[in-house]
Order: C-alpha cells, then structure tokens, then sequence
C-alpha cells in the first residue's frame, strides 16, 4: 500500500505484532514512570497513536503475515503491554528496509513530540553522523534546526560519565550542561562544578557565573604579572585533592581557599593531605615557594666591619687572674676575648 493511502489516518494493531525499532533512538525509560503510564492508559487508553511501519511477510502456504515495525511510541507500547492492552492506535508510514531513514524517521519523529533527553538526542545524531556519514548541517537540516544546535548537542557525549548519566535521568539540566562544557580542558574543575550543580541546587545563571569566573582566573593567571609558581602549585593541590583549590596571595601572607561539598568530600581530603605529610607534594611546593619569595623580599646583609684591635688570649693572662676567673660565672666577660 501507498503511503498516501495510510496518510496520517490511526489503524488499530495488536501489540504483539508490534516489533521494536532497532534504531530507536530512546535508551532511558523510567520504570515508576513507566509504571504510571501504564495505570493511566488502563483507565483511559492510548491517547496518542504510536508510528509504525508495516511489512509484508510471504508464508510457506502462500499467505502473507502482516507485522509492523515501531518507528517512536517505545514508552507507550510498553505501558500498554504492562497494563494488559491488546491493541493499540498507530498511524502507518511507509515501509522501507534503509537503515539510515528509520533511524532518521525515528529520530523525527521522538524530536517533534520532544520525546528525546538530551543525551539520546545527542546519540542519535552521532550515529547519523558515524554510521551514515551525514554532516552536521544534514542532521540539522533533516531535524529543522540549526547546525549549531546539533554541533552544541554532540558536544554534550565529550562530558565526564558521570555527568552524562545525571543529564540524561534529568538530574540536571541541558542549561546546567552548558557551563560545564566551557571547561573541557579542566575536567577536575568540571567535576567540581557539577557538585556544586547537585549539592547546591545552582540555577543555570549561578552555574553560569562560576564558570566565567573560573576562565576569568585562568586568563588572569597568564598575565606576567601573575606567578607561575603559585599557579602550578594551585594546579597541583587541585589534582592531587580533586576540587577546586584558590590560592590567594597577600602582602602579609595569604589564603588557601579548598572546595567541598559533602561531609564524605571533607573526610577524603583531609585524609590525602594526613597521608601526604612526608610526600614531596604540593604542599611542600608551597613551603618552597614562600621561602623563595621571602628571601627576596629580605635587603641584603652587609658583612660586619672587621675587627682590628688586637685580641688578648685568655692563655696570656696571669696565673693570679686565672685563679681569679676560676670561681666565676661562665658567662662572664673575661672568659671571651675583646
């Protein structure tokens, strides 16, 4: 049958004849959620038709056994089989057996109903990209949106696992994302910001300003006027503690400023730096560098004028003054020369 025949009209199908896409591009599904769904669908049905794709198959006898193909509606058709359904609404696209164009239709049509995280989405566009060689402005054009969205998508699978897990089970958000992104050549500190994301309940913007902050501090720091010693020792503590360590220095001394979060992150780091007292660490970078600094700030001591007035030997006095000298003090002036 022609696709103008199916057009968008809704067919109702047995959910056993109901295949999934294998180019689905939705991994995530939430069970509770899941669970939710399929309790409101046994009370009030499948409200939106699932896209499918139907397949003739020819039969030993002659006949033909008709199945179908899921295109988007993975969370839907397994709602409904949890909740007992037996068939389902569908609209029928045509068919086809071109790997790349259903995964496109997939990607299509999860995107138009915004039925995509943002992890999947970033996914499906790479496997555009890796399996069928299509370029970044292709995805964009066939999923209606800019090349840099689909550039700034695929960027999101560079971020540390971790990351990527919260993103994509909506711990946080693409917004959240953003910031992280903008320190890519400092994953200690991407993971530092990422804390402070979950712990302290950040909105974008606050995220966003720590993030300016921090590459304020990296520029700042390649000005000559800035140390390279502090830096490498600040670049050192942050590595060997994993979170954000500022060192700040002031005419009198200064202030090392470190990170935490968590009563778990406070034990941890005070446990490498107990466990560090006799390493050579960034710490004993920083006694180094402050002694360096302080011996250049002393003004250079001036050699003591010599003396030239002659000395008297204790061994030239008289047996009398000796005997004298016997009973006194030790520290007195005739036992030193003068």
């Amino acid at each position: 049958m022609s696709s103008q025949f199916y057009g968008d009209s809704i067919f109702w199908v047995e959910v056993e004849k109901i295949s999934p896409n294998p180019y689905q591009p939705r991994h995530e599904f939430d069970e509770a959620r899941l669970k939710d769904l399929a309790d409101s669908i046994r009370m009030y049905g499948v409200l939106q038709p699932l896209v499918v794709t139907r397949k003739e198959i020819p039969q030993e006898d002659g006949g033909l056994s008709v199945q179908y193909e899921l295109i988007s509606g993975e969370r839907r058709l397994r709602a409904s089989k949890l909740a007992g359904i037996a068939q389902v609404p569908v609209i029928i696209r045509s068919s086809t057996d071109d790997a790349r164009v259903k995964l496109e239709l997939a990607i299509i049509e999860n995107l138009q109903r915004e039925d995509l995280n943002p992890v999947d989405r970033a996914r499906a566009f790479e496997r555009l990209a890796s399996e069928f060689s299509f370029k970044h402005s292709e995805i964009a054009e066939k999923v209606g949106k800019s090349r840099e969205y689909v550039s700034n998508s695929l960027r999101l699978l560079a971020l540390p696992l971790e990351i990527i897990e919260a993103l994509s089970l909506g711990k946080i958000s693409e917004g959240h994302a953003r910031p992280i992104m903008m320190l890519a050549d400092r994953p200690e500190e991407q993971r530092t910001l990422f804390k402070e994301i979950m712990y302290k309940k950040l909105t974008v913007r606050e995220a966003e300003a720590i993030s300016r902050r921090i590459a304020y501090d990296r520029v700042r720091k390649k000005d000559r006027a800035f140390n390279p010693e502090l830096v490498e020792i600040e670049e050192k503590l942050t590595e060997s503690l994993g979170t954000r360590v500022q060192i700040e220095q002031t005419p009198k001394g200064g202030k090392i400023h470190i990170d935490f979060f968590t009563s778990e992150d406070l034990r941890a780091i005070s446990a490498i730096i107990q466990s560090r007292k006799d390493v050579e660490k960034p710490q004993n970078l920083l006694e180094k560098f402050i002694a360096l600094t302080t011996t250049a700030k002393e003004p250079p001591k001036m050699a003591p004028a010599p003396d030239v007035r002659p000395a008297v030997s204790l061994d030239d006095r008289s047996k009398e003054d000796k005997k004298e000298g016997e009973g006194e003090d030790m520290y007195s002036v005739k036992n030193f020369s003068i």
